[in-house]
């Protein structure tokens, strides 16, 4: 049973005594008594998803319990299916098995509860990196405090994070599915959001995959190297040209080294360029 719950769950129940036994018969609440959960991440619901958990919960009943706390007589807060409860309310049950959990702590429930919807597989990127960034301003967590909490990596969870520095439109594109977590991560390559945005668009518009995102990303970087150098210093070629009278040329490499060549077509003109050169000197 803990490992059709998640690890989150399992880790609630045996951590925090529960009113039922997980191996036992199911309690049955009023679906009424049940309240949403505060700290939920989830903003969006698939609607073809939803659709197949109403029509199995129709045909099978709820097969995995929500996990629920005590407020009062009439109160139990939502820690964890928030989904099956949606979808228990579109069929109109009266009421859904649940795990009571015995939780005193306010701050502790909320920290649970959270953790608990960002392990779940199926969680938006955006939106768990919004559940990041609660556990990290609210609760004072720790980016390694947060990895351990759900069994992820500390870079994980920076790169999550990081998520939430892009432009809104891309962060509600992710929000809507239009675009994947490894599109994302391509585009934070860039720190300017005009470029990051021409990338995006990029994306849209031709319907790149990750892969090609990812080179389309790489493509530009090395186009960025090597012709903004040349645009900076085509002032100084003309300048040059223009001060030794013969044509000019600049080479820039793409770590921004390179080479001036002054181009001459005789000994005389040579002599003339040299003299140009080191006229300070002679003087």
């Amino acid at each position: 049973m803990a490992k059709v719950l998640g690890k989150g769950l399992g880790a609630i129940i045996r951590t925090h005594n529960a009113d039922v036994n997980p191996q036992s018969t199911n309690y049955d609440l009023d679906i009424k008594k049940i309240i949403p959960n505060s700290n939920q991440p989830r903003q969006n619901f698939n609607t073809k998803a939803m659709e197949a958990l109403v029509h199995s919960i129709k045909e099978q009943g709820i097969l995995q319990p929500l996990a629920v706390r005590k407020i009062n007589k009439n109160s139990y807060e939502l820690i964890a299916g928030e989904r099956r409860l949606r979808a228990a309310q579109n069929i109109g049950l009266k009421t859904v098995p649940v795990y009571i959990i015995k939780i005193d702590n306010e701050s502790e429930m909320m920290e649970l509860a959270l953790i608990e919807n960002i392990q779940r597989d199926d969680l938006n990127a955006i939106e768990e990196a919004e559940g990041y960034a609660i556990l990290s301003g609210k609760y004072n967590f720790t980016q390694e405090k947060i990895a351990q909490k759900v069994s992820k990596s500390r870079p994980e969870i920076a790169n999550k994070l990081r998520l939430l520095k892009l432009p809104p439109i891309i962060q509600e594109s992710l929000r809507n599915n239009e675009i994947d977590y490894g599109h994302a991560r391509a585009l934070l390559s860039f720190r300017e959001s005009k470029i990051i945005l021409k990338i995006f668009k990029q994306i849209i518009n031709k319907k790149l995959n990750v892969r090609q995102t990812e080179l389309a990303v790489k493509s530009f970087k090395n186009e960025k190297k090597l012709i903004l150098p040349i645009k900076k210093y085509n002032n100084i070629k003309k300048i040059l040209t223009q001060f030794l009278e013969t044509q000019v040329s600049i080479k820039i490499n793409a770590n921004n080294s390179g080479k001036v060549i002054i181009n001459f077509s005789n000994h005389k003109e040579l002599e003339k360029v040299i003299l140009l050169i080191t006229k300070d000197n002679h003087e």
